[in-house]
């Protein structure tokens, strides 16, 4: 959240100094919440591990043990019990009908006041207005997403007027060599099906 606020400050011709009590919170030694470790939740975990953050992650299905040991993740069979322990809680699943609005009052009731709630996922897998609520009434600290429900947001949405929330238009694989890595692997498949050999990266194997 000081990222956006530290750069208006930094810029603003009205800027006299910089307040030394302005004050964010460490990464290192937090407590990351996955809730979805895919292929991506999963690299999640890698970049974190660098971090020496304590990753939990709730899953569908649990990780093989080595896999967890890899990247030293504890797996929470409850999603309640990850929402209770995590400063951060990142969002990482696919939207279907179980996991639409998979956060609402409730759940963002259950995690610390301190936390901080990351959706890279789908807008809708949050319930939207229970995040507004939260927001205002500080039940959570911040929230950052680069993913809404509709995008972009209408203008007057209550959710862009917050200084507790960042929002990214929906850029986390917007790099010049992730596009190409897509493209490449879309040609690959295409290939694949026209020479009636295995598809590489098939969404619902046989």
């Amino acid at each position: 959240m000081y990222l956006h606020t530290g750069c208006q400050i930094a810029v603003s011709p009205d800027t006299k100094y910089f307040a030394v009590d302005w004050l964010g919170v460490e990464v290192t030694r937090a407590t990351l919440g996955i809730i979805g470790m895919g292929s991506i939740g999963y690299k999640v975990a890698q970049r974190a591990r660098a971090f020496n953050m304590r990753i939990l992650y709730h899953n569908r299905n649990r990780r093989r043990k080595e896999e967890e040991e890899a990247v030293g993740a504890h797996y929470c069979a409850k999603m309640e019990d990850l929402l209770q322990q995590s400063d951060f809680v990142m969002l990482v699943v696919n939207l279907t009908p179980e996991t639409h609005k998979l956060i609402g009052k409730m759940e963002l009731g259950l995690m610390k006041p301190t936390a901080t709630l990351i959706n890279i996922s789908r807008g809708a897998v949050i319930d939207q207005d229970a995040l507004v609520d939260a927001l205002q009434n500080k039940v959570i600290r911040a929230a950052a997403l680069d993913v809404t429900y509709p995008e972009p947001l209408p203008r007057d949405h209550p959710l862009l007027n917050l200084n507790n929330v960042i929002i990214t238009p929906h850029i986390g694989t917007a790099t010049v060599q992730a596009i190409h890595m897509m493209a490449e692997e879309a040609i690959a498949n295409m290939l694949a099906v026209l020479n009636d050999q295995p598809i590489p990266s098939e969404v619902f194997p046989k």
